[in-house]
């Protein structure tokens, strides 16, 4: 293993995470893939590895094959086959309804996502919304959840980005425009 690197937390779940849903530690699944030539191979054919082979579960073959692509430094982090991804979340004291308004009326969102412009592709009213970003080649996903009577959440999904610079940049605006968005939704200031 590299000096620098650890193989207790990789992709961000702990060894022991992975060794109670997988049966193997992070070291195993290292040394097991990189035996079977894992470097050399893309990302399906090290997921069908795990499950053939290994019979290791849907979701924690692509949980061990982007921690081993992220450790041998073949993916970056927040890195897709299509480009980066980054993603956020924010709770709020409204109810769905509101914070689903605040998103989908084009005079409330120009309130809290100044200088920037979503062109709405798909929208399924209080559930989800899918959409262009200004730039005109990455896209939003964002996904509404009831919390209770007067409280919400939006998680939103950010993808296609050219970059792992783009990737961290737009990860550090969702999550200080989103606590925006609270902040106005919560003092009744967004919503005409």
């Amino acid at each position: 293993m590299a000096k620098s690197q650890s193989a207790d937390k990789v992709a961000g779940i702990s060894s022991a995470t992975v060794q109670a849903k997988t049966g193997k530690t992070w070291a195993e699944w290292i040394k097991i893939l990189d035996a079977a030539g894992a470097k050399k191979m893309s990302h399906p054919e090290i997921v069908a590895l795990l499950g053939e082979q290994h019979g290791v579960g849907d979701w924690w073959q692509q949980m061990v094959t982007v921690g081993y692509e992220q450790y041998k430094r073949l993916r970056a982090k927040h890195q897709k086959p299509e480009g980066f991804q980054v993603s956020g979340s924010k709770t709020v004291n409204v109810p769905v309804a509101a914070l689903y308004r605040a998103w989908s009326d084009e005079a409330a969102r120009a309130r809290w996502l100044k200088r920037r412009k979503l062109v709405i592709r798909t929208a399924t009213p209080g559930k989800s919304i899918r959409a262009a970003w200004s730039d005109g080649r990455t896209s939003i996903d964002a996904n509404f959840y009831v919390k209770g009577d007067s409280k919400s959440q939006v998680s939103v999904q950010h993808s296609k980005l050219p970059s792992a610079g783009e990737a961290e940049k737009m990860k550090a605006f969702w999550a200080k425009t989103l606590q925006n968005l609270k902040e106005l939704l919560e003092s009744n200031r967004v919503l005409p």
